[in-house]
């Protein structure tokens, strides 16, 4: 029998939010093994230009956007001078517009953080299969982006390990919103515990932004790496596992897993616990993303059960790891409350790589952003952006009043 069915060998079109990022190197790369099964429509980056015209060369797309307008000139010149003939877009409507086209049969949403909202969202709205590696569409729109996935026929894949570990030990016949009728006790969403997992708890206020994004297993890009340190990426991920497999909170535990081995579990009623393995390289769960139903090549070494090491697991601590709890507590709280978090954590992740705070500041900051912010209802995206933006201007404030406060103790 052929590995595909007629349907999936035609060629399908893919666009890539995100493409000089860890993830979009790491999508290329897998698509590149299979020119007969992918095609490149679109490329898009930020600022790194120089990558996205050395990727062009390699998928020749027939559209890039670069979103940063300050490059956009150097871009189109760049692409022009090298004899390319993909058009170079800009800015938001740019990525809006090569996500929601009608030509794009794939769109990998691997813009991090906020800024990939929209675009990932025009896909959905556009009924694409979107292979989903920005969580944070997930933990600022919630119910919103399911609904308009289910309104529009969008399929979601998830590409961060975790969740395509779980979607791939689910049953086939999952009930979406209710793991009893599936015979399931509990998801178990398993993390590394990053570089300061053994760490004297005394000693984090002084790390530095190197230290943080020295990942002992993942190579990631600055600002998942500092989420992975503080665990709040654990965090952003039992808000996506809700939204993704419509759980409870109490549905998930978190447990630390430092070799990155089994990157999820499920725990079904009869005892059983089915867990899903492999070397830890986001080439696994893209390419089970871009062919599901079926099996590709990745270009990901097998596991050697000969050489891998014991497995240990434990139950992340509250004081070494307190980003976590907070994500879990907002979570409960409701969509206003993560949307909130998503964004004090943004500010302060770039505060923290700027300098201009301390490591154990950054759950600091997003601990009193909540605080002061009251409950409120989020129901249209419009709603969540103002949200967001009124999120971000607190936690610069907050940022501002901490180092003022540490100048007066200077002084």
């Amino acid at each position: 029998m052929p590995p595909f069915s007629n349907q999936q060998q035609k060629l399908q079109k893919i666009t890539i939010l995100g493409a000089t990022g860890s993830i979009g190197q790491s999508t290329i790369d897998v698509i590149s093994r299979h020119p007969e099964l992918f095609s490149v429509y679109a490329l898009t980056a930020n600022s790194n230009i120089e990558l996205l015209l050395t990727q062009a060369k390699l998928c020749h797309p027939e559209y890039v956007v670069v979103s940063d307008k300050r490059y956009f000139t150097q871009a189109k010149e760049m692409f022009t001078r090298e004899g390319l003939k993909c058009e170079v877009l800009l800015g938001i409507e740019g990525l809006i517009q090569v996500a929601g086209s009608g030509d794009v049969d794939l769109v990998m949403a691997a813009i991090v953080g906020a800024a990939g909202l929209l675009p990932t969202l025009a896909a959905v709205n556009a009924g694409k299969k979107v292979l989903l590696a920005n969580k944070e569409s997930l933990v600022m729109s919630g119910d919103l982006f399911i609904q308009a996935a289910n309104e529009n026929n969008a399929q979601i894949l998830p590409i961060d390990s975790e969740h395509n570990a779980i979607f791939q030990c689910l049953p086939s016949d999952y009930q979406y919103g209710n793991i009893v009728a599936s015979g399931i006790s509990k998801i178990l969403l398993t993390g590394s515990g990053g570089p300061f997992l053994n760490r004297p708890i005394s000693e984090l206020p002084t790390v530095t932004p190197q230290q943080a994004c020295a990942h002992p297993n993942w190579d990631m890009g600055q600002k998942i790496s500092v989420d992975s340190a503080t665990m709040m990426n654990k965090g952003l991920e039992f808000i996506e596992a809700r939204y993704l497999f419509g759980l409870k909170p109490e549905d998930i535990q978190v447990v630390l897993h430092p070799q990155s081995i089994i990157h999820s579990m499920v725990q079904y009623v009869d005892g059983s616990v089915i867990s899903q393995m492999g070397n830890p390289d986001m080439r696994t769960p893209i390419a089970h993303a871009l062919a599901y139903p079926e099996r590709i090549e990745s270009g990901v070494k097998p596991l050697d059960f000969n050489t891998v090491a014991n497995f240990s697991f434990t139950e992340p601590e509250v004081v070494r790891f307190p980003n976590l709890y907070l994500a879990i507590q907002a979570s409960k709280a409701g969509q206003y409350a993560t949307t909130v978090l998503n964004a004090a954590n943004e500010v302060s992740v770039e505060a923290f790589l700027q300098g201009k705070i301390g490591f154990t500041q950054i759950a600091e900051v997003n601990e009193e952003c909540l605080q002061q912010t009251s409950a409120h209802v989020l129901d249209s995206i419009d709603a969540v952006i103002a949200s967001d933006e009124e999120a971000r201007l607190l936690s610069q404030k907050l940022i501002k009043q901490m180092n003022s406060s540490v100048l007066q103790d200077v002084i």
